[in-house]
Order: C-alpha cells, then structure tokens, then sequence
C-alpha cells in the first residue's frame, strides 16, 4: 500500500517542478569539501600570522570586514584590520596563534562560521617568567566567512561571542598546540560533532 501513494507522490512532486509550482532544492552546500575548503582558509590565515606576512594576512579580509577588538572596540573595512593587526603580525608585543577544531557551512554555501582556540604569549609581561601562567592566555574565537563570486572565502567578522582570554599555563598552551587536527569528513551528518 506504501508503494502506491509513494509513487503518486513522486509523480506529482516531478509534475509540480516541470509546471515551476515547485523551486527546486538546490545542492546541499555544507558539504566536507566547503567545511574543509573553510577550514584551510582558516588555517592559511593562521599561518599568515605566524609567518608574519601582512600581504597574506590582507588577502583573507573581506573588503567590508568587521573585526573586533581586544577592548571591543571593532575596525571596519580590510585597511583599518590590517593597521589594527600589523604589531600581531609583526610579532612585536605578542605572539598569538590559533587553529580551527569547527566549522559550519550554510545551506546556501555562502556564508561558514569557523571557531577554534587561541592563545597568546606575553613575552615582555611585567616581571613574569617563561612559564608562568600570566605570561600566557588561551581563548576560543569565532569567524565568519563569506564566499565570493569567484569561490574564494573571506573573513568578513571576526571577534564576536564577547569572548575574553584567560590565564594559561605553558602546559596549557602546549596542550592546545598537541590538538590541532585536519578537516576530516563529518561521521552521522552535521550535528555529529
């Protein structure tokens, strides 16, 4: 009996779209290979940091980003991020390194929200020794990207969740560094995380 209507269905499901009654259903867009295209852009901005390239770190920046900063105030636009980072990725100050451990694609493939830890090492921090737990401090931050006409990701804002570093240990930091991992393929869909 359930093969019946299942077929009926199927029927007047295929004459609804050829009659333009129905929108098709575009392809599912929060693919692994979006996810982990996202999350190598992530990475890839991480790594522009770390090796201290300002024109790498520009090319991640959507021209009308948003950032946040550390005392919440938030710069507009990709020039003011880059002023507002260029001590970060100079090194000159602190050192700060990040990786995603998530991220999440919209079902339209336009929009991503990646999210990962952080952390910080305050070498001059007054009077605090290599080790110490005010020297470093460790936090989780949140990116959205947004992918362009040309299929290249940007970050567009970055910052938000009122997210605050705490103090970390040295063992801490070095337990973050040990999981960082790879984009691998979601096991049981999208909320198997």
């Amino acid at each position: 009996m359930a093969l019946p209507r299942s077929l009926l269905l199927l029927s007047l499901l295929c004459a609804a779209q050829v009659a333009g009654a129905v929108e098709p259903v575009p392809p599912q867009a929060g693919t692994d290979d979006a996810r982990c295209t996202v999350w190598a852009r992530e990475s890839g901005f991480a790594q522009s940091v770390a090796d201290h390239d300002p024109a790498a770190f520009a090319g991640y920046l959507h021209p009308d980003a948003v950032f946040i900063g550390g005392d919440g105030t938030p710069a507009h636009g990709a020039a003011a991020i880059a002023a507002d980072w260029a001590g970060i990725i100079a090194g000159k100050g602190l050192v700060l390194r990040w990786y995603p451990d998530a991220v999440d694609v919209g079902a339209d493939g336009k929009l991503a929200l990646s999210r990962g830890p952080y952390w910080m090492e305050i070498p001059a921090a007054a009077g605090d020794k290599p080790g110490s737990a005010t020297r470093y401090r460790i936090g989780r931050f949140v990116s959205t990207w947004l992918r362009g006409e040309d299929g290249r990701w940007q970050v567009v804002f970055d910052g938000g969740g009122g997210n605050v570093a705490v103090a970390a240990s040295e063992a801490e930091v070095a337990a973050l560094k040990a999981a960082a991992k790879a984009c691998t393929p979601l096991q049981g869909g999208p909320s198997a995380r």
